[in-house]
């Protein structure tokens, strides 16, 4: 294709400004290619998944740890979090400390207009919604936009929140167990942990102390 100089010459104006003010010119970038049922499974079911459930529970046990030792003899220990970056999730983030918060005794969520002991955040993904960390030791939780259209998305953001209380996914549980997660299909609505799941969580918290969970306890059950 023949360019006339005019246009040309704009094209290298442009790219000149552009240097001039320290700024290179980049391509948009490309969404995450959309998500399906397999592809979440896939990863839901990883050992990245796994590693980094743990690296997202470890790290917020250690920003827990220094809230505990400004204040050593709470009975319950409050797990702070922001939404800045998750907008959208608002209301199913809200509605989800409400089940939690609801369903245990020995810790509680409570949101913060900043920091916090994690994090939401939202986008596109095609491994789904999880938990993770950003690389500096902060903890995360990732909402995927088509997995929440396909999911209850209450229930999503449930799930994930459970991780920040220590709970591991077991994808072959029933739609019952929260974190059972995606293995029930998209017909499962619940989004309340089950007796099982909820003593967990309490006895992880006792006395407001989160126990270190080993290797073991954060492999898939399933």
């Amino acid at each position: 294709m023949r360019h006339s100089r005019k246009a040309l010459l704009a094209t290298a104006v442009g790219i000149g400004l552009a240097a001039t003010l320290g700024a290179v010119p980049t391509a948009a970038a490309a969404p995450a290619p959309a998500g399906n049922a397999a592809s979440y499974a896939a990863y839901e079911r990883s050992p990245e998944n796994q590693a980094a459930n743990r690296a997202f529970f470890e790290a917020v046990q250690r920003s827990v740890a220094e809230q505990r030792a400004a204040n050593p003899g709470a009975l319950a220990v409050t797990v702070t979090y922001n939404t800045r970056n998750a907008p959208s999730f608002r209301t199913q983030i809200a509605r989800s400390t409400q089940i939690w918060n609801s369903s245990v005794t020995n810790v509680k969520l409570q949101e913060v207009s900043s920091g916090g002991n994690f994090s939401y955040r939202e986008g596109n993904d095609s491994r789904g919604s999880y938990a993770s960390t950003d690389g500096h030791g902060r903890g995360y939780i990732f909402l995927d936009y088509r997995q929440n259209q396909q999911y209850n998305s209450t229930r999503v953001t449930s799930h994930e929140t459970g991780h920040v209380l220590g709970l591991p996914d077991h994808y072959s549980g029933p739609c019952s167990e929260l974190m059972s997660g995606g293995g029930p299909g998209t017909s499962c609505q619940n989004a309340t942990p089950n007796s099982t799941e909820r003593a967990r969580v309490n006895q992880l918290w006792a006395n407001g102390f989160a126990s270190g969970l080993g290797a073991k306890e954060l492999a898939p059950a399933g």
